[in-house]
């Protein structure tokens, strides 16, 4: 009788430490979900905001630089804006798993749309990345100019806004690790 008072003691001083870990694993995991929000706003924010305008001999013909001029670059904004929209959406069940460290369907659910909003963001950051190489670099074969050394504001503000949607990519990455880890302990 003893010796089964011991290990149910034992069964539950391990099940504590687990929900504890649990509960530091849903406050990181509300972290990171913030910071993917403000990293996939600033982001689509910067490359919706993004135009130049250059004049051409005179001030009545001048060249303009915007985001819409390349479908790619408003698939970023588009992909940025739907992941954002899904992260501020996805907060409460990240409160809930905070609260209840031990529900386990929500947080599969979660872990699975986070691995489609990953897809979707890195899809929208590696398309628009290639555009604006090839506004920094051109292509000679394919009669493509570097447009850079004219627009250089465009490309800060594009080069600037990736670097916000790869940070978020990073985090995606981050979350569905340790939701996995925080799903394999309960």
């Amino acid at each position: 009788m003893k010796d089964e008072v011991v290990v149910i003691e034992e069964n539950s001083k391990a099940a504590m430490q687990r929900r504890g870990m649990n509960k530091g694993a849903s406050i990181m995991d509300l972290i990171f979900r913030c910071v993917a929000i403000i990293g996939t706003l600033g982001s689509a924010i910067s490359m919706g905001t993004t135009n130049e305008t250059l004049p051409f001999f005179t001030q009545f013909i001048r060249f303009k630089a915007q985001y819409d001029d390349l479908p790619t670059f408003t698939f970023f904004v588009v992909a940025n804006s739907v992941v954002c929209a899904y992260l501020v959406l996805s907060i409460p069940l990240s409160i809930v798993h905070i609260i209840r460290s031990s529900a386990r369907y929500t947080r599969l659910v979660l872990i699975l749309l986070d691995a489609a909003m990953l897809a979707l963001l890195t899809a929208g950051a590696s398309a628009a990345a290639a555009i604006v190489y090839l506004a920094h670099k051109g292509n000679a074969r394919a009669n493509w100019f570097a447009i850079c050394q004219q627009f250089n504001s465009f490309c800060e503000h594009t080069s600037g806004s990736l670097i916000g949607s790869f940070a978020s990519v990073i985090v995606f990455i981050l979350l569905i690790f340790l939701s996995a880890i925080a799903l394999a302990r309960s």
